[in-house]
């Protein structure tokens, strides 16, 4: 037998797994993961107060918490992408218009968790995001410089104390008159993205708002906030 019919034989018998439940499947996810992923999404904006507009896809649970494990802990990046999209088109429905000049920047790891990790998986998000949005995307817009340890489980007075001074400006340069739209996978008590804000804040750059996947708090539904993002 030829290479080729070989390879058409074994996809007979070895179709791709989804990563979630081990479903045969042909995409990322099998069709039940992907039907049990949208429920996962917030029925309204999943906006939150803060300094800037915050916009969150879904809640922190279910399918959408295990797809999240699946690509921080057991070396998916690929589900990033579809994740991304997820994420582009509930910003992309909600928003009034895209503002000009903005510019996706994802929170970072320390180089050493990055490491070990071998991706950043909010850097992946954004990837998927801006395919979706057009936007450009600054992979190293910020960088961090403290190795933080776990933030799980600390209150959030721990949470700001120990991401002070954890994060800064980049290598990357942003186009002149540029404003930042911080994008990461999981949003809690803000602390790790108002370090981002300060750290961009100091250089005087300005942040548009936030994006975020999952979170495991209640939005609060606020269209005023959302359309001064734009």
């Amino acid at each position: 037998m030829t290479n080729s019919i070989l390879q058409s034989v074994f996809n007979l018998f070895l179709k791709p797994e989804c990563p979630l439940c081990a479903r045969p499947t042909d995409q990322e996810f099998c069709h039940y993961c992907q039907q049990q992923l949208l429920e996962c999404q917030f029925t309204h904006p999943g906006l939150f107060p803060g300094q800037v507009p915050i916009f969150v896809w879904g809640r922190y649970g279910g399918v959408l918490k295990r797809a999240i494990a699946a690509l921080k802990y057991d070396g998916n990046p690929q589900i990033a992408k579809m994740l991304g999209y997820c994420l582009a088109e509930g910003w992309l429905n909600t928003v009034n218009r895209v503002p000009q000049n903005l510019v996706v920047v994802p929170i970072p790891l320390h180089p050493d968790k990055l490491k070990k990790r071998g991706f950043n998986q909010a850097e992946l998000l954004g990837r998927g995001f801006c395919e979706i949005t057009g936007l450009p995307i600054k992979p190293h817009g910020l960088q961090r410089v403290k190795n933080t340890e776990a933030l799980h489980g600390l209150s959030r007075q721990q949470r700001e104390q120990n991401l002070l001074g954890a994060l800064r400006v980049g290598k990357d340069t942003l186009p002149p008159r540029s404003s930042v739209l911080i994008i990461d996978d999981i949003y809690t008590t803000g602390a790790t993205v108002n370090a981002a804000i300060q750290a961009l804040k100091l250089r005087k750059i300005k942040v548009a708002g936030v994006v975020a996947l999952a979170t495991t708090a209640s939005p609060k539904s606020s269209p005023r906030s959302l359309s001064s993002m734009a």
